[in-house]
């Protein structure tokens, strides 16, 4: 079965990382995915760039992106602020995101789910020719919640289908949901909803994610998150870890060509053995890599300001 896999390094990968990488070197990390064989990469998030200084250059990102037949670059909102900005920069294709959780809601787009949705569902009325998608966080197990109810997850999905909607994402925050439960609630969506084309988005605390994406290849989900080397995380989930390593993910999936990429792009982590491209659980600050560096000793090294735990939403 082929499967696509969207590559989210350039979002998910950086946003949690104790630097900030350049706007110049993330284009060469996305021209280095391109030469690589993807063929969806999302490439930022237009969030509150207090909250997470690693996407403040957003727009100039996705501006700066060239167009490449066949390739599509993705961005993600949390807000109609967000969507303008996105559209502004020339973003084409926009993953809007709630959570299903209330508090993992307040603590990462700073409001309730329903008044998220409400904001979201105004914005992408207004732009009719974008290409919208969703993506619904902890859409499995909440960092202060616990276990989500799949009813609770099916409301969440149908007011997306409200908004004219089809493409629908889930995501395990944590990476610590068990493959059971993972199908479990996607099956209790799908009998549900059974006309949306449905995602994952899988962390891997516990090593399980590669299980769950077989498990619902064989249910026919056909797309899936992954990042190069295993990076990402949320900055605002207490306990997360990071996304499924793209290279071991293709592995089971589909053949793009991962080794160029991260050859090109990062650091030993990401271009080492398959033992070292799986996951590890201290992650380490971002490494200078060896041959043609992203960082230099020469490379001014931007770090975001410490967060407050009194103040974590990023969306604006």
């Amino acid at each position: 079965m082929k499967v696509e896999i969207t590559d989210v390094f350039l979002r998910d990968g950086l946003q949690d990382e104790p630097v900030i990488v350049s706007t110049a070197h993330k284009l060469e990390i996305a021209e280095a995915l391109v030469d690589a064989g993807l063929k969806r990469i999302e490439v930022a998030s237009f969030v509150n760039p207090k909250r997470v200084p690693q996407m403040a250059d957003a727009a100039e990102v996705v501006a700066s992106l060239p167009t490449v037949p066949g390739v599509t670059y993705t961005s993600l909102a949390l807000n109609g602020r967000g969507i303008q900005r996105a559209v502004e920069a020339g973003a084409t294709d926009i993953q809007v995101v709630t959570s299903a959780s209330q508090t993992h809601s307040n603590a990462n787009a700073g409001q309730a789910i329903e008044d998220a949705l409400a904001n979201l569902g105004a914005a992408v009325a207004g732009f009719p020719e974008i290409r919208f998608f969703a993506g619904i966080s902890t859409a499995f197990t909440c960092p202060f919640e616990g276990a989500i109810d799949p009813a609770y997850l099916l409301r969440v999905v149908r007011a997306f289908t409200d908004m004219g909607i089809t493409d629908v994402g889930l995501a395990d925050t944590l990476g610590t949901t068990p493959s059971e439960q993972v199908m479990a609630s996607l099956h209790h969506v799908r009998g549900a909803e059974p006309d949306i084309t449905y995602y994952l988005h899988l962390h891997n605390a516990h090593s399980q994610a590669l299980a769950t994406a077989s498990a619902a290849v064989e249910t026919g989900v056909v797309r899936f998150d992954a990042a190069l080397g295993g990076y990402g995380g949320c900055p605002f989930a207490p306990g997360r870890t990071a996304t499924s390593p793209r290279r071991s993910l293709s592995g089971t999936c589909t053949t793009p060509d991962t080794r160029r990429a991260s050859t090109r792009t990062a650091s030993p982590r990401l271009c080492g053995s398959p033992s070292t491209s799986s996951l590890i659980p201290r992650r380490p600050a971002f490494s200078i890599p060896p041959a043609k560096p992203l960082f230099t000793a020469s490379t001014p090294v931007h770090r975001p300001p410490r967060r407050s735990s009194h103040q974590t939403f990023w969306g604006q």
